[in-house]
């Protein structure tokens, strides 16, 4: 059961209690933020993608990985950061501060130093925020299918309905709206699983998967996203980076995998258990 601890909004005073929430980590273990009970909650006023992230290192195998950072949101419009035990802790694109050296290990390495001085600079590789891949979505043994059958796609609602016909198909039941509405498009959910449908005309970004991928996360579900536009390349590298598997929706009504991820899940299928 999840740890709950009170927590005051800074600008009203309302008490509430908060639950700390877990997160799965890749080896199985859980994984939970450490509060500190004696600070001060902090009103956020404006967000930053990076801001929202703080990482939590596994303490079964010591993995350390990006999850968001723990917040809640007040009735009167204020949003609360709950602090942390390890504020000082890196976030994401950030590097831990070296240990200090032991003494022992200590050398002469001016000759070295003088050498590295007189070189230019390299290239330096680019900082990446190490994040945890999706959770496995939840698959059968395959099992017979007749074709699919597709709807025409004219209006947004039928890319809505392709999508939601698809899913059955795969073998999911029980497909309703998501009870989080995604920052755009429409959301899908069954048992195991949430479902991004964006019927606009704009491919899907790489913050537009990143959102799905997090709102999967938080509900220990895995994810499918279809999109009417396509993807940008940076959203595809990063689908193929968290596991989340794509499909574009032709207007014919049937998605097309695009991404091998998408390619394994029409090949198994994949129901609610």
């Amino acid at each position: 059961m999840a740890e709950s601890v009170p927590v005051r909004c800074p600008a009203c005073r309302r008490e509430h209690v908060y639950a700390v929430p877990t997160y799965p980590c890749v080896c199985g273990a859980p994984v939970a933020p450490v509060l500190d009970p004696h600070a001060h909650p902090e009103s956020v006023t404006h967000h930053t993608w990076d801001e929202g992230w703080v990482t939590i290192p596994c303490g079964t195998c010591g993995r350390a990985d990006q999850w968001p950072r723990p917040e809640l949101g007040c009735p009167c419009g204020t949003v609360v950061r709950v602090p942390l035990a390890d504020a000082g802790r890196p976030g994401p694109g950030e590097d831990a501060a070296p240990d200090a050296p032991d003494p022992r290990d200590v050398r002469d390495t001016s000759d070295e130093a003088h050498a590295a001085a007189s070189e230019p600079p390299g290239p330096q590789p680019a900082r990446r925020r190490r994040l945890p891949a999706a959770i496995p979505l939840p698959r059968a043994e395959p099992a017979p299918r007749a074709a699919f059958q597709p709807v025409t796609i004219r209006t947004a609602r039928d890319a809505v309905t392709a999508a939601a016909l698809y899913l059955r198909w795969l073998g999911y039941r029980d497909i309703r709206r998501a009870d989080q509405r995604p920052p755009s498009g429409i959301g899908l959910a069954a048992r195991g699983m949430v479902a991004q449908v964006d019927p606009t005309v704009r491919p899907a970004s790489l913050r537009d998967v990143e959102c799905l991928w997090l709102t999967a996360m938080t509900e220990s579900a895995g994810c499918v996203y279809f999109s009417l536009a396509g993807y940008e390349k940076d959203a595809r590298a990063c689908a193929d980076e968290l596991g989340v598997p794509l499909f574009v929706l032709d207007l014919t009504g049937t998605p097309q995998p695009a991404n091998s991820l998408a390619d394994e899940l029409v090949e198994t299928g994949a129901r609610s258990p």
